[in-house]
């Protein structure tokens, strides 16, 4: 995990972090069943004029930007499609997304925990986060 120092935190992750479990369980009788487990953490969405980022940073923080951008159009093209919607989902556009999509949609349960600043300075921010939420609530999968 890379981390960097900005005017909003001392200790800012400059990455996602994702950790994937593969799981086979061997029945008695000769069946297979595999699993995935995947624990991510995504990096926070950033403002540039509020951390005062440059050089290095600021591209960084321009491509968590972008990769949450695309990971918010997958879900909310996801949560289209369970309300009966046929909207195309670009899990091609980010790895992450890429990376991710058999957890987001077929045969998975997800879990999500979303987590906000009290700060009136981040209202903004908090309220993205808050529909993001309710958009990933409203996806049903196969599972």
């Amino acid at each position: 995990r890379k981390v960097a120092s900005t005017k909003m935190n001392s200790d800012s992750s400059r990455s996602h972090s994702v950790l994937s479990i593969y799981l086979e369980q061997n029945a008695p009788d000769g069946d297979t069943m595999n699993s995935q487990l995947n624990l991510v953490d995504l990096a926070g969405s950033e403002r540039a004029d509020k951390t005062g980022a440059t050089g290095d940073v600021l591209k960084q923080g321009a491509l968590i930007n972008l990769s949450l951008t695309v990971l918010s159009q997958v879900i909310s093209g996801l949560s289209k499609n369970s309300q009966g919607g046929s909207a195309q989902v670009p899990y091609r556009g980010s790895k992450l997304t890429r990376l991710l999509q058999p957890s987001l949609g077929g045969n998975a349960k997800t879990g999500l925990s979303i987590h906000c600043s009290p700060h009136s300075n981040n209202l903004e921010e908090t309220l993205s986060t808050l529909e993001f939420g309710k958009r990933a609530k409203l996806i049903r999968n196969a599972a």
